[in-house]
């Protein structure tokens, strides 16, 4: 990259100390920042905002899916650009479209009605297409295109440390993801939920900033390798091991990438569904709102665990280990929501959403660059966010059918068993690319 610290202060040549650990720090930091367009960011909005605007359960969460899905089409093109450009500029209008995006939300009420005012027409039609054009500006920018800039950034920056860097940033990411919906609820109880959408607009513009100050491509652009190591062990006798990156195309024509890349995608959707009407969910079955949020802290604190855990141990065991074990907790969770209201079903949904959630973390962001190389990560990653946002697209939209057409948010657990049954016949023969 020609000016790699342009519209910057900073110079990572001349810190102390290896640039990357600030671009950990600044990476996870830019991860946090997408929860506004992460489906827990947005779940605890739901309920006022949908009344607000007179939509039904349905309706709202057909226009969040509408909106999801488009987002879906563009995130790939979105991994390019990240190849093409880098972290620093497609994090930085990221981060500045994500606040726009906001801002608009949080005036959504007024917009609808100006529209229905404009052309002497009273519908929920005009707030369902408000709020689909809006859920797609939230979702792209949010979940798909701040968190993969985000993310990748990371792992550019590190090669033999990646696992180790990973489980430092999923600590801290998995901390803030846990405490959202807390802290926005309690947002939301102080200053209404389209002020809230305004001071988190606020906080991601001033972001924006920090991302070009902060944010840097990879270690390449100023001379540095990966991990800060500057001098070859001369010594050594062992031959380096020799990179194979893959291009998108290349990759595609792997068992691994599908069946990894399907997996993931299968804990976005049954975490969004979840996510998305968990008040819901636990007032079918006489909880509070109040108990119904509560279960994010037991499920972050066994993700964080496993997350470190998972993470230091990657940089040295199959990641089909993994995606096995990740499998087994899609299960869990599955049979937990099935058996709700029984006495142990909220501890099989808790540890089986913690442990998911916990190697989703280390997968989605360690074997995509250990499998497929570091040259066009973006274009691959954003591959698989594609995946992920349709899944969380359709998720809502499913679990609500289930509930108002079947009466019982558990009849979405004979779906995801049979999906989870074909991943496990998958997954079988998934092998290492780069031993291939």
């Amino acid at each position: 990259m020609k000016h790699p610290n342009a519209f910057s202060f900073i110079r990572p040549k001349k810190t102390p100390f290896f640039y990357g650990y600030i671009v950990l720090i600044a990476g996870s930091i830019g991860v946090l920042a997408s929860i506004p367009g992460q489906t827990v960011g947005v779940s605890v909005f739901t309920d006022p905002v949908k009344d607000a605007l007179g939509l039904s359960r349905n309706q709202f969460s057909n226009a969040y899916m509408i909106g999801t899905l488009l987002s879906a089409f563009f995130v790939a093109r979105a991994g390019v650009l990240f190849d093409r450009f880098g972290a620093r500029y497609v994090a930085f209008f990221s981060a500045l479209f994500l606040a726009v995006a906001l801002a608009l939300a949080a005036n959504s009420v007024y917009i609808s009605e100006g529209l229905q005012a404009w052309i002497a027409v009273r519908s929920w039609v005009l707030p369902f297409i408000v709020m689909s054009v809006l859920f797609f500006a939230i979702r792209f920018f949010g979940q798909g295109v701040l968190t993969m800039s985000s993310r990748n950034m990371i792992m550019m920056w590190f090669d033999k440390n990646r696992g180790k860097v990973n489980a430092v940033s999923s600590i801290g990411v998995a901390l803030g993801f846990s405490s959202a919906p807390i802290a926005l609820d309690a947002l939301i109880d102080t200053y209404g939920w389209g002020n809230s959408w305004l001071i988190l607009a606020l906080i991601l513009f001033c972001f924006s900033v920090v991302v070009l100050q902060f944010y840097r491509n990879s270690p390449e652009d100023f001379g540095m390798p990966p991990d800060g190591k500057t001098v070859l062990d001369k010594t050594s006798t062992t031959a380096p091991v020799v990179e194979k990156n893959f291009t998108l195309a290349e990759a595609k024509q792997t068992r691994a990438f599908w069946m990894i890349g399907l997996t993931l995608a299968f804990n976005s959707f049954f975490s969004t569904g979840f996510t998305f009407h968990i008040v819901s969910i636990f007032s079918s079955q006489g909880y509070s709102k109040a108990e119904a949020i509560a279960v994010f802290l037991p499920i972050s604190i066994i993700a964080i665990s496993v997350s470190t855990l998972g993470n230091v141990l990657s940089d040295y065991v199959h990641h089909k280990i993994y995606v096995y074990i990740m499998l087994g907790a899609g299960v869990l969770a599955s049979l937990g929501l099935f058996y709700l209201g029984t006495s142990f079903s909220i501890y099989m949904l808790i540890i089986g959403l913690g442990v998911f959630s916990g190697l989703f973390a280390v997968v989605n962001a360690v074997t995509w660059p250990r499998y497929f190389g570091r040259k066009h990560l973006g274009a691959i990653t954003g591959k698989v966010m594609s995946f992920l946002v349709i899944a969380s697209a359709i998720a809502p939209s499913l679990f609500s059918y289930c509930y108002t057409l079947l009466g019982s948010y558990a009849t979405i657990s004979y779906l995801t068993l049979g999906v989870l049954l074909f991943l496990v016949i998958g997954s079988i023969r998934v092998k290492n690319p780069q031993n291939l």
